[in-house]
């Protein structure tokens, strides 16, 4: 937050402001003079707080102060979404009258009858070789829930500004008013031509299954669904990294998945096609088993593809022996004594958000290796480390899906940017700040496409691309 104080010189010194702020617990990282006059200094102080309770409480306290006036308090979070964080920037400047023919009228109708006569030239002479749509409806958005198209475009945005940052791919973000399938796919059916590829967000689980789904089938271009498949490709990278430190093999392991929605559904898909044999999904109904017939279609798709011994009973039963416990769910699912129950050198991915199914701080003592979804703690589980290459290496093959090969393709160049001689306990993910990783998961991803028959052109060195 960033507080303007007005501060009267006969009565206070900022030594005082700074040991009010202290004693609320927040922490100043910037002052800056605003004005200053015989009678008063007023100065904007930058001070790091956890949420907005607690920024209230340090302006309360200095309102209290004699001597100190708060005159305003702002956001900076508020602040650096002003107006938006993204802009429509011109690669060509017109300048001239000669300018404005060759990319308008006349001359451009030139480009519309080549594209006409070959639509693959859209790829050469348009924004889609290198552009993205983030379409969102609005019904998961991180923590909160159905909050609707508008109050999820901040965070399409923020997505569309890291595709550009870590990859250089432009995004848009499309935020659609309707919540029904057959709408959502008519609509990202009929904008198709303007982008490479598709990658949805934040639509709640059991839809974006069959949107997506319907999607790969329609399209010839990438559909890729983060909340799925980033988190169980990043997922899968710290798995095959933790494995390394722990000396066991993925198809011996014993794993336990709570929550099973469209990330654990991903997730398990994912580990399943890298080799992990022994998966039991577990609900708020319990282990998921195949004596018992589910009301959603996709858990009675999930019991017939894990559970090899057809476990059934809570978590408590199912975490017996476990080499892994993943948490793709609530805060607290996780108790200590299950963990104690769990096999030697138990490895922990609880990914909720904000607060994982059990703290570190709680684990431990009895963890080997821990990951969560938070910045705040070693090893998060971030899609950033994923989808900007993924994206890249689907666009730079000009692929027309996103197929298991890429995506396990991608898990592998993300875990490889940790060298085995760095590995450990607190290092098995990459940082989303390592330069190699967009790199290495653009140029397997490539590969991986033109491997496996998906790819329309042929692959070239990313630095050409």
């Amino acid at each position: 937050m960033i507080y303007r104080l007005e501060l009267a010189n006969s009565v206070t010194t900022f030594a005082k402001v700074a040991s009010l702020v202290g004693v609320a617990g927040g922490d100043i990282n910037a002052v800056d003079v605003i004005r200053v006059s015989k009678d008063v200094v007023v100065r904007d102080v930058t001070v790091n707080v956890t949420n907005r309770d607690h920024g209230k409480r340090i302006s309360d306290m200095l309102n209290s102060e004699p001597g100190i006036h708060v005159v305003a308090v702002s956001d900076r979070t508020f602040l650096v979404h002003l107006g938006g964080k993204l802009e429509v920037t011109p690669k060509i400047q017109v300048k001239t009258r000669d300018d404005l023919s060759r990319v308008y009228t006349p001359h451009v109708a030139r480009v519309c009858e080549a594209i006409h006569e070959d639509p693959s030239k859209a790829y050469q002479l348009t924004i889609k070789r290198n552009t993205v749509a983030v379409v969102s409806d609005g019904t998961a958005v991180l923590g909160l829930g159905d909050i609707g198209p508008h109050a999820a475009m901040p965070v399409m945005e923020g997505k569309a500004m890291l595709f550009k940052q870590f990859a250089g791919i432009d995004a848009f973000p499309i935020c659609l008013d309707t919540k029904d399938p057959d709408e959502i796919v008519r609509i990202v059916k009929s904008i198709a031509p303007v982008f490479g590829g598709i990658n949805l967000e934040d639509i709640g689980s059991p839809r974006c299954f069959e949107i997506e789904e319907r999607l790969k089938k329609e399209l010839d271009i990438p559909v890729f669904h983060d909340d799925q498949h980033g988190t169980a490709v990043v997922l899968l990278a710290g798995l095959i990294n933790a494995t390394k430190l722990v000396n066991k093999r993925l198809e011996d392991l014993k794993v336990v998945i709570v929550g099973i929605g469209a990330a654990g559904v991903a997730c398990t898909k994912m580990m399943l096609a890298a080799g992990v044999k022994n998966i039991l999904g577990v609900t708020l109904e319990g282990v998921l088993h195949r004596g018992k017939e589910y009301d959603i279609p996709m858990w009675n798709w999930y019991k017939e593809n894990t559970n090899p011994e057809n476990v059934s009973g809570t978590l408590d039963d199912a975490i017996v022996d476990a080499d892994v416990f993943i948490g793709v769910s609530g805060p607290g699912v996780l108790k200590v004594e299950q963990v104690q129950k769990m096999a030697r050198d138990p490895i922990v991915f609880a990914m909720a958000n904000p607060t994982p199914e059990i703290t570190p701080e709680e684990a431990a003592p009895y963890v080997r290796v821990m990951a969560t979804g938070r910045s705040d703690y070693p090893n998060q589980i971030n899609n950033v480390l994923c989808f900007p290459g993924i994206f890249k290496g689907a666009l730079k093959s000009r692929a027309s899906t996103i197929n298991e090969e890429m995506k396990l393709a991608a898990a592998h160049a993300i875990a490889s940017a940790i060298k085995e001689e760095e590995l450990t306990e607190d290092y098995i993910i990459p940082s989303v700040f390592n330069q190699t990783v967009v790199k290495k998961v653009t140029d397997a991803v490539a590969k991986a496409a033109y491997d496996s028959g998906v790819a329309r052109r042929e692959v070239v060195h990313v630095d050409n691309y």
